[in-house]
């Protein structure tokens, strides 16, 4: 039995890994305490997984009463360095949410802790074990496109999911290093992982029209907006029942808004990004994230010397032939004679990212001996990712192109 610890208890904090440690995990896994900055949320644990869990003052002090095996760090993404250092450092194993951190000079100073302690860091990228992205890793493995010369990838956002981002934390550059390093950090870690390599350099042009202070007609947060009755990105937090919860009912501690108008001239990140990468092997991939696309999914394009790979995958909105929300999964591979074979590929769970979260879970939680597609993610697939949007996030604001090696070995 292993004792674990959590710190950052928001919304993936409890209902990712408190609740179902608990509930599901029980036999393997023991919860023997949380800790967030926010005490109101904290306590919330116990409710949510029906069983009286420690809540403490200081992450400090929890490390010491404790002495975790391992400790799961859900925080702002800012914060994931602080917390993973010092848990390394207490003689802890370390499990992150995504990103692994936020800039490279961080992502040096766990890489510092982790070879000074002995400790192991793992990231959790879900993606990974989402039955369609795991397909495509399959049929590369296979050797049937041969070697990879280039990788054409789009991800876009609907505006239901899109907003959100805008509202919360992640929409200042301080807390979520943009959304290149919170959000693309799945996207990148899937590109690095299906061509086992490591990117080299980048150059990365990015904007923000869609949200941020384009119109006059705004508010400090949707709850208290003279606007809101027309506003079509209104968000009513008290009709959300964990979100009203975790959030709305526990403002009074800390002062966290959780519907932020996603006009605010505050917001400092950007909304539309195109990414051009070189992989150390030699491939290149052209990368870009919308995040007021009016449908939500993924395109993905990967070229290799045999053949080609089309991989189209959407969750919202009407396009094409795909007529339901949970749009069918298509992937079609072309040899060079123009050969065409159609995959119809597995839709995965309605439960937690296709029910990647599950899979990913038990091998967190139950261990694992045999992982042939390498889908548990270390500390340098964690430090690879983030690599490429931090050397985003530098080129847009140098305007030149940003070798890795300025700042990784």
């Amino acid at each position: 039995m292993k004792k674990y610890v959590i710190v950052g208890c928001g919304y993936r904090g409890i209902m990712s890994y408190a609740v179902p440690m608990v509930k599901e995990y029980g036999d393997c896994a023991e919860l023997c305490g949380v800790y967030d900055v926010n005490r109101k949320r904290a306590e919330l644990v116990s409710e949510y997984v029906g069983k009286s869990i420690p809540v403490f003052d200081s992450f400090e002090k929890m490390l010491e009463e404790v002495a975790p095996d391992t400790v799961i760090v859900t925080t702002v993404d800012a914060f994931h360095d602080e917390y993973t250092i010092k848990s390394l450092y207490a003689g802890c194993e370390v499990i992150s949410e995504k990103p692994l951190t936020t800039t490279f000079e961080k992502a040096l100073a766990i890489k510092k802790a982790e070879e000074e302690t002995g400790k192991r860091v793992t990231v959790t990228f879900n993606l990974r074990f989402h039955p369609v992205f795991r397909r495509v890793k399959e049929v590369i493995n296979t050797g049937v496109l041969g070697d990879v010369l280039s990788v054409h990838y789009q991800w876009m956002l609907d505006t239901e999911h899109g907003a959100d981002y805008f509202r919360r934390w992640h929409r200042e550059r301080r807390n979520s290093g943009s959304l290149l390093i919170h959000k693309s950090t799945h996207h990148f870690d899937l590109a690095n992982w299906y061509l086992d390599d490591e990117p080299e350099a980048v150059n990365a042009f990015g904007t923000r029209r869609f949200y941020g202070p384009v119109t006059e007609k705004r508010g400090e947060r949707c709850h208290t907006c003279p606007y809101a009755k027309e506003c079509k990105f209104y968000f009513d937090i008290e009709k959300h029942k964990d979100i009203r919860r975790i959030y709305f009912d526990c403002e009074d501690a800390d002062g966290y808004w959780r519907d932020r108008c996603v006009f605010s001239p505050d917001i400092d990140i950007e909304d539309s990004v195109s990414v051009s990468v070189k992989y150390k092997k030699g491939a290149v991939m052209s990368y870009s994230l919308t995040t007021h696309s009016p449908f939500e999914g993924a395109n993905l394009v990967i070229n290799g010397t045999l053949g080609r790979l089309e991989l189209s995958k959407f969750w919202s909105g009407n396009v094409g032939d795909y007529s339901d929300k949970a749009s069918r999964p298509m992937m079609k591979i072309y040899d060079r004679t123009g050969e065409e074979i159609t995959y119809k590929l597995p839709e995965g769970s309605a439960e937690g990212h296709g029910g990647s979260d599950t899979l990913l879970r038990n091998n967190l939680f139950r261990g694992y001996t045999d992982d042939p597609l390498g889908q548990m993610a270390d500390l340098r697939a964690g430090m690879m990712s983030i690599g490429i949007g931090a050397a985003a996030n530098i080129s847009m604001a140098e305007n030149r192109q940003v070798n890795l090696n300025e700042y990784y070995k």
